[in-house]
Parts: C-alpha cells; sequence; structure tokens
C-alpha cells in the first residue's frame, strides 16, 4: 500500500465516524499513538525506536515532553 493510498484510507474512516478529515491524518494519528505509548510506558526509548528517531532529543521535542513529566518518571524510577 502507498502512502497516498493509506492517507486516502484514513480520510474515508475519519469522515466515516462524522470527524473533519482536515483536522485529522496520518501525521496526527502518529503522533497521538507515539505519545499514548509514553504516557502508559514513560519508555522513550521505546518510543524513540518505533517512530525511527536517530536522536533522543527529537524524540522529545516530538512528544513535547516536558521536564516535569520527567522529573515525575525518574522519581517512579527506583535503583
Amino acid at each position: 500500500m502507498s502512502t497516498r493510498q493509506y492517507a486516502r484510507l484514513v480520510d474515508e474512516w475519519v469522515s466515516a465516524i462524522g470527524l473533519r478529515r482536515q483536522e485529522y491524518g496520518t501525521h496526527s494519528l502518529r503522533r497521538t499513538k507515539a505519545s499514548m505509548i509514553y504516557k502508559a510506558t514513560g519508555n522513550l526509548r521505546a518510543v524513540q525506536i518505533l517512530l525511527g528517531h536517530t536522536k533522543i532529543e527529537n524524540t522529545v521535542r516530538y512528544l513535547g515532553v516536558d521536564i516535569e513529566d520527567a522529573l515525575v518518571l525518574a522519581e517512579r524510577t527506583e535503583i
């Protein structure tokens, strides 16, 4: 399936459930999934790998990870 075919399919799905196609697309779904995985697991490295980012800084910027979120995760991690 080509990228364009996939985009058309997403457009059809979004329209079928009554949402505006202009507000949802393949990229917004990709970002949402990555954000949900990060929030559920706190595993930034896993999200980095899933997104194919070479630098963790790009993943942090992409997700909009807040310094406070990072501190909360650090506090939950016991050594």
